[in-house]
């Protein structure tokens, strides 16, 4: 496959996640959530031991995007939790599940690197299918179950979406943000691979995973994220981390022609892109307190289309401009989420009180 064939996989994949997070994730707010969540994960088991077998690539680029729609299983806790968690707790608990997320997919980068390398890319989605069912039966043995607040049909509780946009700006400025953030966070995770197989370097996915196991240090800070916009300050927690995203890929332009500044850059960019969605979410979760699986569609939505899209368009800077374009790329995604910041109504600063 070409470089720009593998940029279409992770694509594809973000893509189907948007869709599974526009038809699936909003079932939170309909059905027994622990139930949802376990039914969700035999479905994406299927869907790897798919991949894992592909015989071409349509096939594959077909099971990626299936995968994709059903792995929103963060998106349904992540809800949760915050409905589970006292008022002044939600943001350091939701902080630990999109944490873990976050973390989760940067080892697994390390994971695949390493597994592709020594045994080939299909040995890692056979491997991902295994944890998928070891991960059901572990969530049905250890989550309460969980009903929710409201009763509502299916195609009311689609129906609601766009309303639910239109009616919270707060909610339309922080998912564009965001969306923007993840753009760049994309772009940067796409090409990596790509920069690091040309010279000086002539590495490969394994060194990629390596760096994404720097990265996880950027990942531990988003409980702390969580807490500072738990006393009521989600502008600066989101000012603060726009800039991080500002700061990592100028350190990624300048420094990227060694390991160490990749790693530091890296470090930088993971933790401004989990500051940013932290904040913001923490932020959405209050504003309607019964919806909040819809309004998390909503923002999760925008945020993965924003990582699509900054994932297309850093295939495009790679083959024409190389890491000199992905990082331009990356820096006006951040730009671009620094303007919407500005231009935006947000909450008083010193409270938390639901809008």
């Amino acid at each position: 496959m070409t470089a720009r064939e593998t940029a279409d996989i992770p694509m594809l994949t973000q893509v189907g996640y948007a869709l599974g997070l526009l038809f699936f994730a909003p079932l939170g707010d309909m059905v027994e959530r622990r139930r949802l969540v376990t039914v969700l994960l035999l479905i994406v088991t299927v869907s790897l031991v798919g991949t894992a077998s592909a015989p071409d690539a349509w096939v594959l680029l077909a099971t990626s995007l299936i995968t994709g729609m059903f792995t929103v299983v963060p998106q349904v806790m992540a809800p949760m939790a915050s409905t589970l968690s006292k008022p002044e707790a939600q943001g350091r608990a939701v902080g630990i599940v999109m944490g873990g997320m976050l973390i989760g997919i940067l080892l697994a980068r390390t994971v695949a690197g390493f597994v592709g390398t020594w045994f080939g890319w299909r040995a890692m989605y056979t491997v991902a299918a295994v944890m998928m069912v070891a991960m059901a039966a572990l969530l049905r043995a250890m989550l309460p179950v969980s009903h929710p607040d409201a009763r509502i049909r299916y195609p009311e509780l689609l129906s609601s979406l766009i309303p639910l946009a239109r009616k919270l700006p707060s909610l339309r400025q922080a998912a564009i943000m965001s969306g923007f953030a993840f753009g760049a966070f994309s772009a940067y995770w796409t090409t990596l691979v790509f920069f690091l197989e040309t010279p000086p370097y002539h590495y490969g996915a394994q060194m990629a995973g390596l760096l994404g196991l720097a990265g996880v240090t950027g990942a531990l800070a988003a409980p702390a994220v969580g807490l500072v916009s738990d006393r009521g300050y989600p502008r600066l927690a989101s000012e603060c981390a726009l800039l991080f995203g500002m700061v990592a890929f100028c350190l990624l332009w300048t420094f990227g022609g060694t390991i160490a500044g990749l790693a530091i850059g890296g470090i930088v960019l993971d933790l401004g892109t989990q500051a940013n969605l932290i904040s913001n979410q923490t932020r959405v979760y209050r504003l309607i307190p019964e919806a909040r699986n819809r309004i998390n569609t909503v923002f999760m939505v925008t945020y993965f289309v924003g990582g699509a899209l900054g994932t297309f368009l850093a295939g495009f800077a790679w083959s024409r401009w190389q890491w000199n374009g992905v990082c331009a790329l990356g820096a006006s995604f951040f730009a671009a989420a620094l303007i919407i910041w500005a231009s935006g109504s947000w909450e008083s600063e010193g409270g938390s009180a639901p809008a």
